[in-house]
């Protein structure tokens, strides 16, 4: 149960929501409320104020702008998955919502949420990585964008400052023959991932691979991208050597998580298997 006190505001706009968040620096904002209600039972999260983002629709919208897919921060991990253009040009985000903890947490948690609390073991950090999405925010001072790769600093660490809040995530649409694919070992009972991968690969005329992105989550204590892998597989045909040889510098460079659910050696190795099975069948979406 969560015993401490806190006020509690349920603004109609977003502006509302950056005022209200600024009246107190100890204000917590608050969208699904599976990331901070835990907190706050567990005593390691005192927030005296709560800013309730729920009654702000145009936060719930998934639409096309201009070449790309934008998801409202408070999107559902359901409502991602379930989405028909999602599906179609930007699978790997549809599987990796859809694939978030049990029924109940996806008809309720967010996207903004999930990244805003930069869990390391979340799954929606892979695709967001792999897509070059950019997070777009409001604060006091205005709008701003920050991109994927300078979003995520450290275990729940984001570029996000205290006064600011997630609008929305644009989402590049993949051009040409592209095919993108996010796969995971999850943990039996959370569902968090262990290690989640998350491709897009895009491929020339001749077959020959253009572009490749891989996006890691659960190996390290923060989101990345697997540089040495896609180096290694643009210009290869994307054929099972290529895939084998790419895959197996997805952990380069990276200092690997260690639990009691898993060593370190264990999760790179897991980033390695996963690596390979996502851009198998990124690269089969891409040649149709």
């Amino acid at each position: 149960m969560i015993t401490q006190t806190f006020t509690f505001d349920r603004p109609a706009t977003i502006e509302e929501a950056v005022t209200s968040l600024g009246r107190s620096p100890e204000a917590k904002v608050i969208a699904g409320g599976h990331s901070l209600i835990p907190l706050m039972k567990l005593g390691l999260a005192d927030p005296r104020q709560l800013v309730d983002l729920g009654r702000i629709r145009q936060l719930r919208e998934i639409k096309s702008e201009s070449g790309a897919i934008v998801v409202g921060a408070l999107a559902t991990h359901r409502s991602i998955a379930d989405h028909a253009a999602i599906n179609k040009t930007l699978a790997a985000l549809a599987e990796a919502a859809g694939a978030v903890g049990d029924l109940q947490v996806r008809s309720r948690g967010t996207i903004g949420g999930s990244l805003a609390h930069a869990d390391p073991a979340a799954d929606e950090p892979a695709p967001t990585l792999a897509f070059d999405a950019t997070i777009r925010v409001i604060g006091p001072k205005g709008r701003r964008e920050i991109q994927s790769r300078d979003f995520f600093k450290g275990p729940f660490e984001t570029a996000l400052a205290a006064n600011e809040i997630v609008t929305d995530v644009r989402f590049p649409s993949p051009v040409g023959r592209s095919g993108s694919a996010y796969v995971k070992f999850p943990h039996p009972a959370s569902r968090f991932a262990i290690v989640g991968v998350a491709a897009v690969v895009s491929l020339k005329g001749d077959g020959t691979v253009e572009r490749a992105a891989i996006g890691v989550t659960g190996a390290s204590a923060t989101p990345f991208r697997a540089s040495a892998a896609e180096r290694a597989l643009v210009g290869s045909r994307g054929d099972a050597s290529a895939i084998v040889a790419a895959a197996a510098k997805a952990a380069e460079g990276t200092t690997g998580l260690a639990d009691l659910v898993a060593s370190a050696e264990f999760r790179q190795h897991l980033v390695t298997v996963y690596a390979r099975r996502a851009l198998e069948l990124a690269i089969e979406r891409a040649k149709g």
